[in-house]
């Protein structure tokens, strides 16, 4: 029974350090965030990565009609 009572008040003194603690801890106030400096490359690289799916489907056509023609 002692042994209860003494966890629980070890317990409720680390709930209320905690409690009292971490809101401290999140009142930080962030750096805004630098200002997105697009210079174009993530837009030819999606472009590239378009054109080399197409090329890719467009070879697998032209190399399917192949075979099925060469029978």
């Amino acid at each position: 029974m002692a042994v209860s009572r003494v966890f629980f008040g070890i317990l409720a003194v680390a709930v209320i350090v905690l409690s009292v603690s971490i809101p401290a801890v999140q009142a930080q106030s962030q750096s805004p965030s630098p200002a997105p400096a697009s210079d174009g490359t993530s837009i030819d690289q999606g472009i590239a990565y378009v054109l080399m799916l197409v090329a890719l489907v467009l070879t697998y056509l032209i190399h399917a009609a192949d075979i099925t023609h060469s029978f």
